[in-house]
């Protein structure tokens, strides 16, 4: 048996996380405005000064200490309304058009059913860090309304005795947007978003944004990638899903400010799970997909953002994985190898994580895997929105010890360090 320490540590949906979203009423397709909107918007401009003062003076009192410049959202979002319409604001007053942004938007729960799947890179600020520790970044999979997906932040630190310690989350959450239109509309890929200059990271949501994303981002694998000129930046796959369909999509950002979403293409981005390699190897982009559902595959490429079939290199064989197998995360860089966390699907639809690990030369060369699991849903962990699974979607090596997140059923987060060596050591 491995020596895992899990942390004691948990974190759960929270329905009392919220943002202001955009509320889409009446838009013909194309983002043309009905006579509904229009209506609402007379209706506004037709109230005395007085009476859109009163009105506003309510919502502010129900929903300003809820959020982050609620004001400025709501001046924000008429901005776009007026854009859309094609209105003159020169003679609407400051309070007027405050309240038709209100009437333009809604309170979204965007963790009030499940919190799930994340990911660990190092942080890209490691100043001031003690000998020993590392500061880390997590993206985790946010549910709300709907059972739509969205990407959501965490900062802390990780010591090497198995400490970690997360930052707190600001009270007040924000959305990345594309300013100035309505996103709604943005009918495909490539599209750029941005964090509000004022908001912190672990405050930060990104929400669909393109049609094809339009019910969820879901299961972004984040890695740190190492360009051959030296260049630093994160990437993260994903999957976008517009309620039938599904594709690979590339998240790309040099300061988590800025984030590109950007489609892939190629016969492997037709389903989810691909996970890019650190660096090139050879010369080549490298990646492990799942494209067939059910085994792993290396695939390279000389661009990023598309991926051929690749070569089969791992099948289900053990029975905790016999339904299915897929990655779990970015491969990891060890002296011995690339070390690839796994996922497999047994009896009664469990899922359980293992390991695989792959010549350091030619991954497509696999040296050993975990007979058994490294983790298996048990006991508490069992129990959720989608019992008897735990999932990761990327560790991170600290010095000899894995940090591993992952997803339990579904439902809330876990943490637990895993030792390298004996991990290695376990393989068959």
């Amino acid at each position: 048996m491995l020596d895992i320490f899990t942390h004691r540590l948990r974190l759960h949906a929270d329905p009392s996380r919220v943002v202001v979203r955009p509320f889409h009423i009446g838009w013909a397709p194309g983002g043309v405005s009905s006579g509904r909107t229009e209506r609402l918007v007379g209706e506004v401009l037709a109230l005395s000064a007085a009476a859109a003062r009163e009105e506003l003076e309510v919502v502010l009192k129900d929903f300003e200490a809820r959020h982050w410049q609620t004001r400025r959202v709501f001046m924000t979002r008429y901005e776009e309304i007026e854009g859309m319409m094609g209105l003159d604001g020169r003679d609407i007053g400051d309070e007027k058009r405050q309240l038709i942004g209100a009437y333009f938007c809604h309170e979204y729960s965007y963790a009030a059913a499940a919190l799930m799947n994340p990911s660990a890179v190092p942080h890209f600020d490691q100043s001031g860090m003690p000998k020993g520790s590392l500061r880390i970044l997590m993206s985790l999979r946010a549910v709300g309304e709907g059972h739509i997906s969205s990407v959501a932040f965490r900062e802390g630190i990780i010591t090497a005795n198995n400490e970690m310690k997360l930052a707190p989350e600001p009270p007040f959450a924000t959305s990345a947007d594309i300013f100035g239109s309505d996103e709604e509309h943005v009918p495909s890929g490539p599209v750029t978003v941005h964090r509000h200059r004022d908001s912190t990271l672990s405050g930060t949501v990104i929400f669909p944004i393109t049609e094809a994303q339009s019910k969820g981002l879901e299961d972004l694998r984040l890695v740190q990638f190492h360009h051959d000129d030296g260049e630093v930046e994160w990437l993260g796959t994903y999957t976008a899903y517009n309620g039938s369909q599904i594709q690979s999509e590339l998240l790309r950002t040099k300061d988590f400010r800025a984030f590109d979403l950007v489609p892939m293409t190629g016969p492997a981005a037709r389903n989810k799970g691909i996970a890019l390699f650190p660096r090139k190897i050879g010369g080549r982009y490298l990646a492990i997909g799942r494209q067939d559902g059910e085994n792993l595959f290396l695939l390279d490429s000389d661009r990023l953002t598309h991926w051929e079939e690749g070569v089969r290199i791992l099948e289900p064989h053990y029975p905790w994985e016999l339904v299915q197998i897929g990655n779990c995360g970015p491969p990891i860089e060890l002296d011995e190898g690339w070390l690839l966390l796994t996922h497999g699907v047994g009896a009664m639809r469990k899922y359980s994580i293992g390991a695989v690990l792959l010549d350091k030369n030619d991954p497509s060369k696999v040296i050993g895997r975990t007979e058994h699991p490294i983790l298996a849903a048990a006991d508490q962990d069992r129990e959720g929105y989608v019992p008897n699974v735990v999932y990761s979607c990327g560790a991170i090596r600290h010095g000899d010890r894995l940090f591993l997140p992952y997803g339990v059923a579904d439902s809330s987060v876990a943490f637990a360090f895993v030792p390298i060596a004996e991990l290695v050591a376990s393989m068959v």
